[in-house]
Order: C-alpha cells, then structure tokens, then sequence
C-alpha cells in the first residue's frame, strides 16, 4: 500500500472510532485532516478559544492492527522536529505546523540530513483540550520529499547569451539527445562522417535542419524565387545576412526614451495668460502645480487617498485604516495656489488625542510586546475663500497612537468659509445650494418641524442595528446599506413592516427645503415629498419557512434640482422635486455549512441620485428647424453656407492669405465646371 492509501486508512479510521471526551458540534478544526508536502501548514480552530490548549504529538501506528495509538491532552507544542504555533482570534483562531529541520540530501560523511528522497514520512495529531477533556483533533499525514536543489560545485564564469535578435540561440534545432547522435540531424557534431552517410540524403531542412539564417527572396543574390521579375534587380536589397528580417530586424537603430506624463495640470491655457481664479468645483492647485488632495470616499464606498480637493464643495468622510496599511497623506508643508498664481501656506495646528475610544472601532487581542505609532488620527481643513480666491487655509491635525491589530477610524473634513463670515457662520450669500452642504429638510405637519433626510454609515460587521445616520449632502450621489438579520422561521408580513419601518427612519420629513435657506414659516420655500408605497403582495408561501416574496428591501431618493442663477459668478442651484419609491426583493434562507444556524442575512440599502434638469424648458425646435436641419452648421461637420466664409470680413487671417485661398478656391471652382459634362465629353472627343 502506497503513502496516500495509508493516509486515506488513517482518515477513516479517525472518523470511524469518536475519541474518547470528544463533544461534537461544539468546536473543529478546518480543515480536520491535511496531507502535508512542504514544511508548514495551516488550519483554522473554529470557537472559542478561551482555556483551551493545544498540542502536537507523534502518532505511531499499531504494527499488528494498523490504527493510531489512543491520545491524551498530556502533549505540549513541541514533538520531535515539529512545532505548534497557535495565533488566538475571537472565534477563530490560526494553527500552524512547522517542521525544524534540514531538507537537504546527505552528501558523503554528512549527519542531519536526509538519506533518501522521500525524507519525512510521519503521522502528527493537534489536539484541543480543554483541562482533560479533548475537544477536538486535527490529523496530519507528512509525506516530504528532500530539496532537490543542485549542490555541486559552481562555476564563476558567467555564460554569455548573444543577443538573438542578430544571432540564433539554438544553431541546431534537431539536435535534441546529448552526447547522442540524432538521425537526420546534419548540423549535429556529435554525428562522426560514418554516420553522416547513412542519411546524408534524407537531412531535415529548413529551421529544425540547422537553416536558421536563410536567404530571404527580396536579397539580390537570392535565387529562391520560381519566376523572378524583370524589374527585381533594380528593387532588389543589398546586404548581408547579419541583417537578417528572419531574426526579426535589419537593424538595431537607436531608441527614444518616451516621456512620461507626471500627475500634473497646466495653469495656463495659453502662454501669457494669467490665472483668473477658481471657480465650483475645480481642484486646488498646489505650489507645484499638483492637485492638492485629501482622502475622501469612492462611489463604492472605498478611500482614496490621492483625491483632489474641489474648490467651494465641503465633505466629511470616514476611513478605516490599521498600522499595516496606514499611509502619511500630503504634507503641511506645501503650498496652495491662491487663484491669481499667488502661493500661501498652511496654518497647522498639532493636537494630541485624550480619548482613543472615539476613533478605535475594533482590537483585537493584543500580546504583551506589540508595536505602535504615533499617527494622524484626523484632519480637518478650513478654506477662506472670497469670490474667485482663497485668502487662508487653516489645518487642525489631531495624532495618537495606533498599535499592531487595531482598526482606525480615520476622519477628514473640508470646510470653505467665506471672508464675510462671522464666528465661524458663514453668511448666506448665495441662497443656493452649494455641493457638499445637507439637504434641509422639514417635518411641516408637526409641532417641531425640524426634519432630516439621512442615509446609513455602517459599522463593524456592518448590520443594521451598529448603523449610524448620517445626512444626504447636495450633489452627491450616495449608495449604503446594512445588513438585518432574519430567523428562519420570520413571518413574512412581519418582515416587511420591520423593513420598511427601519428605510422610512431615514426620512423624518415631509418637505425638502428648495434652498439652503428656506424658511420654516414660508411654505413656498418647500417641496412635498412624492412617495411611492412599495407594492404590497397576497402571494401566499404555502407555510414555506424561510421564503418571502416583495421585501421592500431597496430605498430609492430622487432629488432633481436645477441652476436658477448665479451669484458672485457661483451658480445658485434650487431643489425642484423629490421622489422616493422602493424596490422589493425576494428574500430565501441561505442554508450554511450543515444548516445549523436557523439565522440569514437579508441586505437593505438605500440610494441617492441627483438629477439636473433645465431651468426653464427648452424652446421648440420650429419646423423649418427639422426640415434645414443638414444646413445648420452647429450640428454638422460640413457646413455649407460657409463656404465663402474666407472671402468675408469676417475672416480675421491676413489680407494676402485671404487673397490667396480666394483664388485657390476660385480656380477648384473653375476647374470642376471644365471637367462636369458636357465640357470633358467634347474636349476627349476632340
């Protein structure tokens, strides 16, 4: 019986007799049995690790019966030339096996090696005992064969590799045996003149028969074309066979270097020409003409950490970093562009923080050595800005420490404040909404009408009940969601009002402000909220468990707004309606590994799109419009009724090239009307 059959008898031997204190279900190793070729593996213990111990032990077999030897928790982490190495999780924990010993094969009068090929055949046990009691095992069957790395003596002289560009590699493809002769192989060395004759006439050709730099058909002492041309000795090439194209070039000529294009933009459009300011939305240019950037999120709700910070549009993210991943983002030392080419600097201002518990999320057992460093735990920019330029930048910086195996929540804020601004208030200038701002909302049938229009920022394992709020921002298109849990036995209807219940907290309002200052005592600053109640069904399961058509599982926030105005050459932009509906699902429980647990998780998410609309609606288009439509120059790449455009005032080229395309174009003119019939058909006949 070969290795793998024993380490299959093995498994079903395990499996067949329970050991003795075992309690199943309760906790297992993933997976329970390896078969190991290398020096190290892993598995994972599943449950809780807490009071548990470990160990390895060597497991011989009966000689008579064949089976493994009874094991007890009497073990430690250490067997023979093997290693236990326990990393410890909340539920899970890793369990790595590695083997302390050389691979290497025994030379003559070499010890602690090994002394044939296959080196290591052994049979390893990792117990879990908690106190007497095994709880669980994971068996490994070790079949590891010797390193089989050259090891003899090693020669300083370096082979030289022609370029095979100009030279082949191989100068005799068929010579496929060594210290052999190949039949047929005539470029073969190792063919004495004997040999040679007994195929002399049947040697391979071509490529494989050693022609590895033939004679191409365009070469001027090349006969290899069947009917050369009459014309081939004065369009022939001269040259030699070093410039082979079957090699792949004639020559090697001389290379280019390519210019690689930075991650910069121009600040100006033209040469000369100053620069006249941001406007919304543009990038913040730094002193070296670089996007100045701060982390923010994706739209798959990832962060970035080189994203360009847009001018007059406020944000506030959140991104979760550990020490492994953590990255220093742009330094304060570097200076911003005012607008009008002017370079101001950063106002810094270092804060240590008192409480850590605001920002670490998650940790995970720490040992009693581990490695820590002081970083940026969060960074909030002001920009004071007045009509086209930024006049202060102000940067308060709070850094902690953060240590192997905790989870960051880093926070980065953008604020732009206007010069007017008092106590940190910025006054309401533009009554407009302005990118990045919340969404004003109103609840006008209550007492209190201060409403919100939220959406979620989860956390943790991301359910629904560790979720926190927080507000739509105007122009941001948004996607969350979380995640309920739902037992396997949930009424249906009872499912979809919990669903529906925890999207409509959402949404405590009932009128969406048009503008950022809309007035609570004014009803035409508001608009109603158009709902769409999502549709409700009387689809019956049949007593189905864990089945439940049209869950209202999907959020849908429409809010189309438009451009009305502007103000300070900053367009005022005003909400004209906002819709929301609901998308269902069909909800089905997810049988896990063994269907154990009678728990599934049923995803709800909510979105926010802005849609711009028109102001005011477009004029319609006229019927001479639709009819002349080929002629109208602004909508085709031929334009017709500018074909005299050059002999026009309006031309602003000088007046000798005007003069001179005037008479090209009158003589194209000319000359079309001598060709077109019946012209050209009498001037042939003549």
């Amino acid at each position: 019986m070969g290795p793998a059959g024993i380490g299959a008898l093995l498994l079903l031997l395990l499996r067949a007799a329970p050991c003795p204190g075992q309690l199943a279900g309760d906790t297992v190793f993933q997976p329970s049995f390896i078969h190991m070729s290398g020096p190290r593996v892993n598995s994972v213990f599943l449950g809780n690790s807490s009071g548990v111990n470990f160990s390895i032990i060597l497991s011989p077999r009966d000689a008579e019966t064949g089976k493994l030897q009874l094991a007890n928790c009497s073990g430690s982490k250490r067997a023979g030339d093997w290693n236990l190495d326990v990393t410890p999780g909340v539920n899970t924990s890793k369990v790595t096996v590695s083997l302390n010993r050389t691979l290497e094969l025994c030379l003559p009068n070499a010890t602690e090696c090994c002394p044939s090929p296959l080196c290591v055949v052994e049979t390893l046990q990792v117990l879990a005992c908690r106190g007497s009691v095994m709880l669980t095992q994971l068996l490994i069957q070790a079949e590891i064969f010797a390193n089989s790395s050259f090891a003899g003596n090693v020669s300083e002289n370096a082979t030289i590799i022609p370029n095979q560009a100009f030279k082949p590699l191989g100068s005799c493809p068929c010579n496929l045996t060594a210290g052999a002769c190949d039949v047929r192989c005539c470029c073969d060395l190792e063919c004495t003149p004997d040999l040679q004759q007994l195929f002399n006439g049947s040697c391979f050709t071509g490529v494989f028969g050693g022609d590895v730099n033939p004679p191409y058909d365009q070469l001027c002492s090349s006969q290899s074309m069947e009917y050369t041309p009459e014309w081939f000795p004065f369009l022939c090439v001269q040259s030699s066979l070093d410039n082979t194209p079957f090699l792949g070039y004639f020559y090697h000529g001389s290379t280019s270097t390519p210019k690689v294009s930075s991650f910069k933009i121009p600040l100006q459009t033209s040469p000369g020409k100053p620069f006249t300011g941001y406007r919304e939305g543009d990038p913040i240019i730094t002193e070296e003409d670089e996007y100045f950037t701060v982390p923010q999120q994706s739209m798959a709700g990832q962060c970035v950490g080189n994203a360009p910070v847009a001018y007059l549009q406020n944000f506030d993210v959140k991104c979760l970093t550990n020490l492994e991943s953590y990255k220093e983002g742009l330094p304060h030392d570097v200076r911003i562009n005012t607008g009008t080419a002017d370079f101001i600097q950063q106002n810094v201002v270092y804060r240590a923080i008192t409480d850590r518990g605001k920002f670490i999320t998650e940790s995970e057992n720490l040992a009693a050595e581990v490695l820590c460093q002081n970083v940026t735990f969060a960074e909030h920019y002001k920009f004071i800005w007045k009509d086209k330029n930024i006049e202060q930048v102000n940067v308060t910086v709070f850094f902690g420490s953060l240590c192997d195996g905790e989870i960051l929540t880093q926070r980065f804020t953008v604020e732009f404040l206007s010069l007017n601004s008092t106590n940190g208030e910025e006054l309401f200038e533009n009554p407009g909404y302005q990118v990045g701002k919340p969404v004003k909302a109103a609840n006008l049938n209550a007492s209190d009408p201060l409403g919100s229009l939220d959406i979620w920022q989860p956390a943790g394992r991301g359910l629904c009940a560790s979720t926190t709020d927080i507000p739509v921002l105007f122009g941001v298109d948004s996607y969350s969601g979380c995640i309920l849990e739902v037992d396997i036995n949930e009424d249906c209807s009872l499912l979809r009002g919990n669903v529906t219940e925890k999207l409509n907290a959402l949404i405590q309002a009932t009128h969406i402000g048009k503008r950022d200052n809309s007035s609570y005592s004014d009803l035409n600053d508001w608009v109603e909220i158009i709902r769409l109640d999502p549709f409700s069904s009387n689809v019956s399961t049949g007593g189905l468990k864990g089945f439940c058509p049209d869950i209202p599982a999907n959020l849908n926030i429409r809010i189309i707004f438009a451009k009305v105005g502007a103000v300070q050459g900053i367009p005022q932009q005003e909400i004209l309606a906002v819709q929301i509906s609901y998308s269902t699902v069909l909800w089905q429980f997810q049988c896990g590994l063994g269907c154990r647990n009678t728990l599934s998780f049923l995803p709800i998410t909510a979105s926010v799109q802005f849609i711009e609309v028109p102001a005011q609606p477009p004029p319609p288009v006229t019927r001479y419009q639709k009819i002349y439509a080929e002629f109208d120059c602004n909508q085709n790449e031929v334009c017709w009724p500018q074909l005299l455009y050059p002999l026009t005032r309006f031309y602003t080229e000088p007046y000798s090239q005007c003069l001179a395309k005037g008479l090209f174009l009158a003589f194209l003119v000319l000359l079309a009307i001598i060709m077109s019939n019946p012209w050209s058909s009498k001037l042939w006949n003549r």
